[in-house]
């Protein structure tokens, strides 16, 4: 097991997750909110990364962060170099792969609460803060844990895009997918199967969580 790149792995998936959540409330909100074209490019443009080829992402994002676009030359005079092959440039590619997993549980919970509800709550002076904080996170608790669980699980098992953007740096872009293609290459068929298995069993047991987190026993009477 390369354990220079589970701690990055772990590293990437958990900002990843927390970031995303972040981006992802206030968005998922906005969708939610009604049913305008505005609204609904954006929800397509979110789930765009869902039918995507990674490495076409990958691809677009090691152009866009390069000093080929406005923005890469912008982003390399205030930081004094390319986010291409680095940490952070993992991040950000992880965000926008990660995307639509964090998103599309909010929307549904987000949809689901009655908008009367929100409103009685506004008119006896409740702040927005303060509706989100007392109604809209209560209703939609599970959802964020769903939303929270997958983008994380996901983000530990991304290969293409993570390879186009990162590269293969040891303690600086390699993870966990990235080195099991290493070990493959290398023939060393045992040390990539353990790795292997060890995503397939995080995999599954997040999988597992999602699909049971509603399910309970039904009380005896």
């Amino acid at each position: 097991m390369d354990f220079a790149a589970l701690g990055l792995t772990l590293r990437l998936a958990s900002l990843t997750t927390i970031c995303l959540l972040l981006v992802a409330t206030p968005l998922a909100a906005w969708i939610a909110g009604g049913s305008s074209v505005a609204r609904r490019v954006t929800q397509a443009a979110v789930a765009l990364p869902l039918v995507l080829p990674p490495t076409v992402l990958g691809f677009y994002l090691l152009v866009g962060l390069g000093p080929a676009t406005a923005l890469g030359r912008t982003l390399i005079a205030l930081i004094g170099h390319p986010l291409a092959f680095t940490f952070w440039g993992l991040l950000i590619g992880s965000m926008i792969y990660s995307l639509p997993f964090a998103v599309q549980p909010l929307v549904v919970a987000f949809g689901t609460i009655d908008p009367s509800t929100i409103e009685v709550a506004r008119v006896l002076g409740a702040s927005p803060w303060t509706v989100f904080r007392r109604i809209t996170l209560p209703l939609s608790r599970m959802s964020f844990v769903t939303a929270a669980v997958l983008t994380f699980a996901h983000t530990v098992g991304e290969f293409g895009v993570v390879l186009m953007i990162g590269g293969d740096i040891p303690g600086v872009t390699r993870t966990l997918s990235i080195s099991i293609y290493d070990q493959v290459q290398e023939l060393q068929y045992s040390a990539a199967n353990l790795t292997a298995a060890a995503l397939v069993a995080l995999s599954f047991l997040a999988l597992l969580f999602v699909y049971g987190r509603g399910r309970r026993r039904p009380e005896l009477v």
